[in-house]
């Protein structure tokens, strides 16, 4: 993925970004907020029944037909502009039967069919989250000739609840209703009927005012599941009076209401009662037909709510499917490093060989802290025959002047003007006279024997390159802390892994050895990439060399002090990265070493580098939404099996490299900050190479630690 064009880093991403995000996380709280009713979907038939209801429960099983009743508030409310409050019952030798909880894909159709099969209307006061789960129950009960008034949008009781949550639920469950039958609803049923706190009948709550309020003379109990029998002994009003009947459509098993309706209707109607909406029954003109403007609102919240509910069960399942992908990585991590373990022992066996002369190659711009501790380290290695050779890429500072002033005799300096890392690489391979070539970054300190150990394993002719190991100097502090772990558990265990099954894709620039013919092949080190190390190490493997990993060449390098810093390393490290993957993409269609490298080693890093980063801010909202939806101690239990994980994990690989468990206690806190950076910084790379912009080399300012480490280190 060559660039070609200079452009200006790109800012209107991160407004769009963080706008999708809180989109996103507005659709899951809307689902999270409606699920409470949607989950309620009805139990098949054949359900186990419920208990018998509790004594104050309203049922009157021993209740004769006809029997007396206490005298009852009248149901219907309707509360005008100034407050005050008008009530009006049922006429005689009336019924409203009234239904809540719905619409349920499984009962209210059968309700339906006995109300039609005895040419009778009901009244469904529906849940708005429901309605727009199933719109066309709702239609369909408009089309009965039944009408559908307002519960609320999640099973809320509307006479419990604050002002403002009571106007959220009816302006909610009122624009599902429209969107689906076209019609405004004004019958309100504020808790339900079945709920023995209700008695005696709440007062209308203000937000209701335009609604007619509707209530209960008899409550049938049937969401307690009675039977039958009690059911309809509890809906029979006394002899000729008229009556509001409560029973549920919704919320459970109700094949005993379905029962008691198929025999309660003929029976009143044989003794003169019809069966109407609430309505009807005042002579009212009914629900009026909704404007444009309503309907498409409904039609709005509608769509956010089924969108909501498509990303909720979208994002279990990619979340799922990152957390197994996540799993298999961590088990293919300590596999492959347990395999490489063992033969990097065997191979560390018996005393290192002399490979003939071995040339160093420093490339340094502005390096002044860290260059003289730098070089006095390399020089002191323990390899016989050894020379170093410090590149000045045009330093502005006295990089070149400090080696000078060393004057040891095995290091030269040579002096270009500023071209890049790459030319500088290339300008000491002319200048080089050894077969083996060792680059190190002139922030770098070796270990005594970290040359021999380097270049041990390329006594193999096969072996065209070997990565040494990293190691972060400056520790101190959380951020230190955050690199060194990852360092240490990300790099190093990939390392492992990749190099086990034969296709590691980097060398970092920090330390690595190279056959001179190696390089020959790939024509030296090129400059079409950020990632020169990467796009070093894969061309030497499609040119048919082995490249190794040896841990216990250790150096130590200076990692950024400060999340600037950080982030302008890893947003180079991206984007050479996507500059890689593109580069060597024809490596997926090709055999031997070439192929094994694409179809193992590209998809990984594309999954693992590219695309899971990119899904992460997805991940962190849903994860904000698991917090808001979820209860406490399924989210903490959840946070606590990943830690112990990481933690373990973090272990295994701090006694592998015999490093000490103090920075243990960081590891969980990389969550919070760390891994947020990591991912962003991928988003801004691909935004930069999607507009085809040059990405100018970003150059991390250096502190000394390097040289502070060597000159604190026993010699």
């Amino acid at each position: 993925m060559v660039t070609r064009r200079p452009a200006r880093e790109p800012r209107w991403h991160w407004p769009l970004l963080s706008a999708s995000l809180l989109v996103l996380l507005g659709g899951l709280c809307l689902n999270g907020y409606a699920k409470p009713a949607t989950g309620a979907v009805s139990a098949v038939p054949g359900a186990e029944p419920s208990a018998a209801p509790s004594a104050g429960s309203g049922v009157a099983p021993d209740a004769s037909p006809g029997a007396p009743d206490a005298p009852r508030p009248d149901p219907v409310h309707r509360v005008a502009a100034d407050g005050s409050m008008t009530s009006r019952g049922m006429p005689a030798l009336t019924i409203a039967l009234t239904f809540d909880g719905g619409p349920d894909p499984v009962w209210t159709p059968r309700i339906l069919e006995v109300l039609d099969r005895h040419h009778a209307q009901a009244t469904f006061f529906q849940l708005g989250s429901m309605v727009n789960r199933y719109p066309e129950l709702s239609k369909r009960i408009i089309a009965s000739g039944s009408e559908v008034g307002v519960r609320s949008f999640t099973n809320a009781d509307l006479t419990a609840v604050g002002s403002l949550r009571r106007s959220v639920e009816l302006t909610l469950a009122g624009n599902a209703i429209v969107a689906a039958t076209g019609r405004r609803p004004v019958l309100l049923r504020p808790s339900d009927p079945s709920d023995p706190s209700d008695r005696p009948d709440p007062p209308a709550p203000a937000e209701a005012t335009g609604y007619l309020t509707v209530l209960a003379d008899r409550d049938t109990g049937d969401d307690q599941q009675p039977g039958a029998a009690a059911i309809i002994a509890a809906a029979r009003p006394a002899a000729g009076e008229g009556a509001v009947v409560s029973m549920h459509d919704a919320g459970g098993d109700r094949s005993q209401t379905v029962a008691a309706l198929d025999q309660l209707i003929p029976q009143l109607q044989a003794a003169g009662y019809r069966f109407v909406t609430v309505s009807a029954a005042l002579g009212l003109a009914g629900s009026p037909v909704a404007s444009a403007g309503e309907r498409w609102r409904g039609y709005g919240l509608r769509l956010a709510q089924r969108a909501g509910g498509g990303l909720a069960d979208l994002f279990l399942v990619f979340t799922v499917l990152m957390v197994i992908a996540g799993i298999l990585r961590l088990l293919a991590q300590m596999g492959g490093s347990w395999i490489h373990e063992r033969r990097s022992r065997r191979h560390r066996r018996g005393p290192f060989p002399v490979l003939g002369r071995v040339s160093v190659i420093v490339p340094a711009y502005n390096e002044a802290a860290n260059i003289a501790a730098a070089v006095r380290s390399i020089a002191g290695s323990h390899y016989p025959d050894l020379e170093v050779i410090v590149v000045d890429d045009g330093s502005a500072d006295a990089t070149a002047d400090l080696v000078d002033q060393l004057g040891l005799p095995q290091v030269r300096v040579v002096r270009q003007p500023n071209a890049g890392k790459p030319a500088a690489l290339n300008n000491g391979l002319r200048h080089a006279t050894g077969d083996i070539l060792v680059f190190v970054d002139g922030d770098t300190v070796l270990e005594a024997d970290t040359v021999s150990r380097l270049v041990a394993p390329l006594r193999d002719h096969r072996v065209g390159a070997v990565s040494g190991y990293a190691k972060v100097v400056n520790r101190a502090g959380l951020l230190g802390r955050w690199q060194h772990l990852e360092y240490v558990v990300g790099f190093n265990l990939d390392r492992r892994m990749l190099d086990a099954i034969g296709c590691m894709p980097t060398i970092p620039g920090a330390i690595g050895a190279f056959r001179r013919a190696a390089l020959h092949d790939t024509g030296g080190v090129s400059a079409q990439t950020l990632a020169e190390d990467t796009d070093l190490t894969m061309s030497i493997i499609r040119a048919g060399w082995q490249v190794v990993y040896e841990p216990a060449a250790v150096a130590w390098t200076e990692a950024p002090a400060t999340l600037r810093q950080l982030w302008r390393q890893r947003y180079r490290w991206s984007y050479g990265t996507l500059q890689v993957l593109w580069k060597h993409r024809r490596s997926m269609i090709e055999r031997g070493p070439a192929g094994r490298l694409g179809r193992r080693c590209l998809p990984y890093l594309a999954l693992f580098q590219v695309l899971l980063p990119l899904a992460a801010p997805v991940v962190d909202v849903y994860g904000v939404y698991g917090l808001l939806s979820q209860p406490f101690g399924t989210i903490a239990l959840a946070w606590a099996g990943f830690t112990v994980i990481q933690l373990l994990t973090t272990a295994y690989t701090l006694w592998l490299d015999r490093e000490p468990y103090g920075p243990l206690w960081a590891a969980p806190l990389q969550q919070i900050l760390y891994r947020q950076l990591n991912y962003l910084v991928v988003v801004q790379a691909l935004v930069m190479a999607l507009l085809g912009a040059r990405l100018r080399w970003q150059r991390m300012h250096r502190t000394g630690a390097a040289a502070a480490y060597a000159q604190a280190a026993p010699a």
